[in-house]
């Protein structure tokens, strides 16, 4: 058999001549960097008049919904908040309690329901996160005060870096911010929430 020509075949088969004339660019999205550290609050109240003692601003309170999906790779999740609006959420960091650093990647979405249905089916879902925040910032640094439903109080440090920084600046940040609010080494947590629950429930 002769082998067909790549016009013949083109002429042949629409689908494949429809593909040849639209051609779609290949993007690739930059992925954003910080340096986190998470820990348990005991007393709510004395640790958010030490943050509002030494935060550029704040307090911004948040409601925030987080649906998590099965991921092969990191955590993905879509943030639902009370306004009705949406990002989606890749993230990959290591299980440390030391600050350390986080990739992500955070989309808009606009069809918050839409999106939601299409993963769940597609992946599944691992599990809901729901908490209060309470957003401060101190410099280039985000100052969290979660109030977590079913696990109780939290606070997160997110030390912005620019693109290509080394994470060392961002880390001896976080150290310094950390000494200044009393954060307690025994208090830090190497989980994301999504974990903790998890944990929760194979315990009850």
């Amino acid at each position: 058999m002769s082998p067909i020509s790549p016009r013949r075949y083109l002429a042949e088969q629409p689908t494949a001549r429809l593909a040849s004339l639209v051609q779609f660019p290949i993007v690739s999205v930059p992925m954003a960097r910080n340096i986190e550290i998470k820990a348990r609050v005991p007393n709510p109240a004395r640790f958010r008049e030490l943050v509002e003692s030494i935060s550029d601003s704040g307090p911004e309170t948040i409601q925030q919904e987080d649906v998590f999906f099965q991921s092969r790779k990191g955590r993905l999740k879509l943030r639902k908040f009370a306004d009705g609006t949406a990002e989606l959420i890749q993230y990959e960091r290591p299980d440390t309690q030391e600050p350390t650093g986080s990739d992500y990647i955070k989309v808009e979405v606009d069809d918050a329901l839409g999106l939601e249905e299409a993963l769940s089916r597609a992946l599944g879902v691992r599990g809901v996160v729901r908490k209060e925040r309470e957003l401060y910032t101190v410099d280039r640094t985000r100052i969290h005060l979660d109030h977590v439903e079913g696990l109780g109080d939290f606070m997160e440090l997110e030390v912005m870096l620019g693109p290509g920084e080394a994470s060392q600046p961002g880390i001896e940040m976080a150290e310094r911010l950390m000494a200044r609010l009393g954060v307690s080494p025994s208090d830090l947590i190497e989980q994301a929430y999504i974990d903790l629950i998890e944990r929760e429930v194979v315990i009850e």
